[in-house]
């Protein structure tokens, strides 16, 4: 133990949990590491999906509830809500308390959640060295996307070690007066965390494709497959009622698609879905799927919908063209690459390019045939290297 570097790893949503796996796992074969996972529960029936898929066992376990789900969803009364605050408010407490026990080297965070800011924001008044992981995205509008993009900024001020994904990346933070010497380009962990479950997806591709055909009808062998996700917060009300009919359109008039959008359990979203979207045969509404289950329906899909961030930067190393239901991305290169498109969230622009790419098959192929800039499978390893020296 002597002279091993501690590193806290924290993490409370299925994405971050998702893109720090493959992290853990590299410290864990690092001998002058020692990893300590600490999960904030942001996402709970989710996150523990991940946890089960990558064997990954947290040394702590903190009931921080302070989802949309938790604190504003209809089903839930007040006092309940009033009881998730008070228990988040004393597991944040806990943490400090952790802080305190363990005096971790580092503590390590992903992204741009508001647990990840909140746990670095602690780790500083401790004078804790921060990492942050996928450092350096940017649209620079506070308010696109919501609230991650500020929490982003106010993680790199925290910060000591700057893991950037691309050159864009690591760009927008010289820009920002980030020391070169502190920041290290890497690729995305996604990819790694992607590539490891693909390749246990292929030797079972036949249990996926039965069992999925089994609960939802779902004709893999003649029909197009079009994977749709849509959760931001700020599409929340008009821009999801928009992609919504976008989508019941393009199912309704295309009999060669079937549209597969498993439902995020936020109740801004959850509620809107099924209201707006049951009863469409040739469009499947899921449950939040487990992680190795969607990325067999990346892998089987024709194209993919969404406005999720992760899925942009994943999509592209299983040659599936990505069309980006938001108004700004602070994943431009995947843009410029064209292995992904920027289409809003107006219903006839959805529409229109979905059936360009169904039917325009040149198009498709250019996008489909362009390389990943966003990692090539080895980025576990360039972080855990550059913590070790």
């Amino acid at each position: 133990m002597c002279g091993m570097k501690k590193i806290l790893i924290i993490f409370g949503t299925r994405p971050e949990a998702t893109k720090l796996a493959p992290v853990i796992k590299a410290i864990k074969n690092q001998p002058s590491l020692k990893g300590i996972v600490c999960v904030f529960r942001q996402h709970n029936e989710m996150l523990n999906q991940i946890l089960k898929v990558f064997e990954i066992k947290p040394d702590y376990d903190l009931k921080i509830t302070l989802s949309d789900k938790a604190l504003f969803s209809k089903k839930i009364n007040i006092f309940k809500k009033i009881k998730n605050s008070i228990i988040s408010g004393i597991s944040f407490l806990k943490f400090l308390r952790i802080l305190k026990k363990e005096k971790p080297d580092i503590l390590m965070v992903q992204g741009d959640t508001s647990t990840a800011f909140l746990a670095a924001f602690l780790a500083y008044h401790f004078k804790i060295k921060i990492a942050h992981i996928e450092a350096g995205l940017r649209t620079y509008d506070k308010y696109n996307p919501f609230p991650e993009e500020i929490n982003r900024q106010l993680i790199t001020r925290l910060a000591d070690f700057h893991f950037a994904p691309t050159i864009q990346a690591k760009n927008n933070l010289l820009k920002e007066g980030i020391p070169e010497e502190k920041i290290f380009l890497t690729g995305n962990t996604a990819i790694d965390a992607l590539l490891i479950v693909k390749e246990k997806i292929l030797n079972n591709e036949k249990e996926y494709e039965a069992d999925f055909s089994k609960k939802y009808h779902i004709d893999f062998s003649n029909k197009k497959i079009i994977l749709v996700t849509a959760h931001r917060r700020e599409s929340f009300g008009e821009g999801l009622k928009n992609i919504f009919s976008a989508i019941k359109e393009i199912a309704q008039k295309r009999n060669d698609v079937e549209i597969i959008y498993p439902v995020h359990l936020n109740p801004n979203v959850y509620h809107l879905a099924h209201e707006l979207l049951d009863g469409v045969s040739n469009l499947h509404l899921t449950t939040p799927l487990e992680y190795d289950e969607f990325v067999f329906l990346m892998n089987r899909s024709y194209l993919i919908l969404t406005d999720s961030g992760g899925i942009q930067e994943e999509a592209p190393s299983l040659k599936k063209p990505v069309l980006v239901m938001r108004d700004k991305t602070e994943r431009t290169e995947g843009i410029e690459a064209g292995v992904a498109k920027l289409i809003g969230r107006n219903k006839e622009a959805i529409v229109k390019e979905t059936f360009l790419l169904l039917d325009n098959s040149d198009i498709y192929h250019r996008m489909a045939s362009g390389n990943n800039p966003y990692g090539d499978g080895t980025a576990a390893t360039k972080i855990v290297k550059a913590i070790s020296s």
